[in-house]
C-alpha cells in the first residue's frame, strides 16, 4: 500500500546543488503522489528545499521543529502544519510517529542519527514501516560498505540489512515502499 505520510530525514546544510535539487524533486514526487512530507521543520538546506518543492506541487507538508531551533528563526513559514516540541528525541519520535514509512536523503551527523534509529526500531519491531536511503550521486556509497561490512563481519543480520531499501532513484524507492513487508524473523532463529 502506498504510504499517505513520507518522514523524510535530510539536512540543515544545502551539501551543494546537485543536493537541494534532488531535495526539492523529492518534494515534488511526494505531492505530486498525494502523499505528505513529515520533516524537521527548517526553511535552510535540504529541509527547506525538500519542503519548498512539496508546497510548490500543491501537497502537504508537517514539521516537527524543537523549540531551540525556534529560537534561532529557521522554522518554515509556509507549512500546512508546524509541530513545536522540547527536544530532538520527542521530535523523532514524533515523526515517525506520524509517518507511514521513513525516507533519508544525503545529510549529515544528525540525519545519520535519524536514520540508524528508524533502522533500529525497526529490526526491534517498534513499528513494521520500510525505511529506505535515496542514493544521490553516490552519497550513501561508503555507508552501504560500511553496512555490508557489518554483516560480512557477524554484527548485523542479513534479513537486518535487507530491511533497509536503497534506490538511486525516488519513484522506485516509493514504489518499492508500497510492497515492503517486514522480514519474517526471530532471534530465536540463529542463536548461539
Amino acid at each position: 500500500m502506498t504510504p499517505a505520510r513520507v518522514c523524510v530525514y535530510c539536512g540543515s546544510s544545502g551539501g551543494g546543488g546537485k543536493y537541494l535539487a534532488a531535495a526539492r524533486e523529492v518534494g515534488r514526487v511526494l505531492a505530486v503522489r498525494g502523499v505528505e512530507v513529515v520533516y524537521g521543520g527548517a526553511r535552510v538546506g535540504t529541509m527547506g528545499a525538500l519542503a519548498d518543492g512539496a508546497l510548490a506541487a500543491g501537497g502537504r507538508v508537517v514539521g516537527v521543529l524543537p523549540r531551540a531551533l525556534l529560537d534561532w528563526e529557521v522554522a518554515h513559514e509556509g507549512l500546512t502544519e508546524l509541530h513545536v516540541v522540547d527536544g530532538l528525541h520527542e521530535r523523532k519520535a514524533m515523526m515517525t510517529g506520524l509517518a507511514d514509512a521513513i525516507l533519508a536523503l544525503p545529510g549529515g551527523a544528525g540525519t545519520l542519527d535519524e536514520l540508524f534509529e528508524a533502522w533500529t526500531w525497526a529490526q526491534l519491531e517498534v513499528h513494521a514501516k520500510p525505511v529506505g536511503l535515496l542514493n544521490v550521486a553516490g552519497f550513501f556509497d561508503p555507508l552501504l560498505a560500511v553496512v555490508d561490512h557489518m554483516v560480512a563481519e557477524g554484527f548485523l543480520r542479513p534479513p537486518y540489512r535487507d530491511m533497509l531499501l536503497v534506490d538511486t532513484d525516488v519513484e522506485r524507492l516509493l514504489d518499492r515502499f508500497a510492497d515492503y513487508r517486514p522480514p519474517d524473523y526471530t532471534w530465536a532463529e540463529d542463536a548461539p
